[in-house]
């Protein structure tokens, strides 16, 4: 795992294809019958990519604060964005787009110093040889159970039509891992249709660290991922070791025609602060339309986060979880050393803020973003008690960022917590 991931904190996911031509669902709207089959890919005659600008893309990335982009080279759908050589199905030979779309983008991400991360689905549901096989789990359930998209109908196996499949899958994988130079990241998706010994996970993840030896790889590999992803449900316990946290800025991931319902600028900020505070990144998710051009409330939205990230960036970037709940109501953050807490709030202080249960001499408090000096005090403690006196911070009067303040204590040696109940 490589450390620059946890560092950057905040990522840029894209989801861009042929579903933004009538604003439909990516994938699923034919595969849980919304729309026909044919009628989904008949979005391929109007997907023109005639805005398509992924160096303002880029420039967007890095005003909003990211560090890292991911961009879906291929969905459930099997619809490539470059000119794959194992099938004809990509938006170079099927499209008026007629052009690779995956290598300019990469090149203007690798240019303005964001990490490159490829989005790629392991299921591919317009494959011919893919619904070939069940996974051991799905044996002997009935066909009206398994949708015929994802897996063979009973008694109906082909393992060596799925051995097909994989020579396919394996050839894409090679081409993204060969021909745009380094990848920092692969974000897998679609694992669930398929055992880890179908797709041969641990074999793959060897072959990828071949190809690409300091990619990171995240968790939809059936177990042999590097970071967990959850979705959508924005965790209250963080997840075990690494994770990212991956959220739409509306209702869905691609353009969906109709979906105004997109997250303030405000509750984006909450979202990452209460993230990072826990020690994830957060990859926020935006839906170009068809022709490439974004859409102006994503576009508003990201410069917003980006000015609370740069004014905020020593309380983000590089930073790990800070204080156990219960120790300061709201989120916070510790630099890598330790000597400085972070504390997170989104409200104006009636008076003080008070922070429980740290022990450490503070040396200095202060507003960041404009330096202002804060007074704090002790109260509470007592030289034999194994409990800290709460830190006040005085705030009156001061004003507060409007979406989100963050205030640094700078300590004198790395904070240490203390959980007691004291002596009773």
């Amino acid at each position: 795992m490589q450390s620059w991931f946890s560092d950057a904190k905040l990522g840029i996911f894209i989801h861009y294809g042929i579903y933004a031509v009538d604003g439909i669902a990516e994938s699923w709207s034919f595969y849980n019958g919304q729309v026909t089959y044919d009628e989904y890919m008949k979005q391929l005659d109007g997907f023109t990519a005639s805005q398509y600008d992924p160096e303002a893309w880029a420039d967007l990335f890095v005003r909003a604060g990211a560090r890292y982009s991911v961009l879906t080279t291929k969905h459930h759908d099997g619809v490539a964005l470059w000119d794959t050589q194992a099938n004809d199905l990509s938006v170079v030979k099927k499209t008026p787009a007629a052009r690779d779309l995956l290598t300019p983008w990469t090149e203007a991400i690798r240019s303005r110093g964001l990490k490159v991360g490829y989005y790629f689905s392991q299921l591919d549901w317009s494959h011919p040889d893919y619904a070939t096989v069940r996974p051991a789990r799905h044996r002997e359930d009935a066909d009206d159970q398994l949708n015929a998209y994802g897996y063979a109908r009973r008694g109906k196996e082909d393992p060596a039509r799925w051995e097909k499949f994989l020579r396919f899958h394996r050839a894409q994988l090679k081409e993204l891992c060969t021909q745009f130079g380094k990848i920092d990241l692969l974000w897998f998706d679609g694992d669930w249709e398929r055992d880890p010994e179908q797709f041969r996970m641990k074999e793959l993840r060897d072959e990828l660290h071949d190809m690409q030896p300091d990619v990171v790889l995240n968790s939809r590999m059936l177990g042999y991922g590097d970071y967990a992803t959850p979705e959508q449900g924005q965790p209250v316990v963080a997840p075990n070791g690494p994770w990212e946290f991956c959220v739409t800025i509306n209702d869905n991931w691609g353009y969906f025609k109709g979906d105004h319902n997109h997250k303030s600028v405000r509750q984006i900020v909450r979202i990452c602060a209460e993230c990072f505070g826990m020690g994830g990144n957060v990859l926020l998710d935006i839906g170009p339309h068809a022709d490439g051009s974004l859409q102006p409330e994503q576009v508003d939205r990201l410069e917003g986060l980006g000015r609370w990230m740069h004014k905020h960036g020593e309380a983000i970037y590089g930073s790990r979880a800070g204080l156990p709940g219960g120790l300061f109501y709201g989120p916070s953050t510790l630099s890598a050393d330790g000597k400085s807490l972070y504390l997170f709030f989104f409200d104006q202080p009636v008076d003080e803020l008070v922070v429980r249960g740290v022990r450490g001499k503070v040396l200095w408090a202060s507003i960041v973003g404009t330096g202002e000096s804060l007074g704090h005090y002790r109260r509470g403690s007592a030289d034999w008690n194994e409990v800290p006196g709460n830190l006040y911070i005085d705030f009156k009067d001061r004003q507060i960022d409007p979406d989100c303040t963050v205030i640094k204590l700078e300590f004198e040696s790395p904070v240490e917590t203390v959980l007691a109940a004291g002596r009773t």
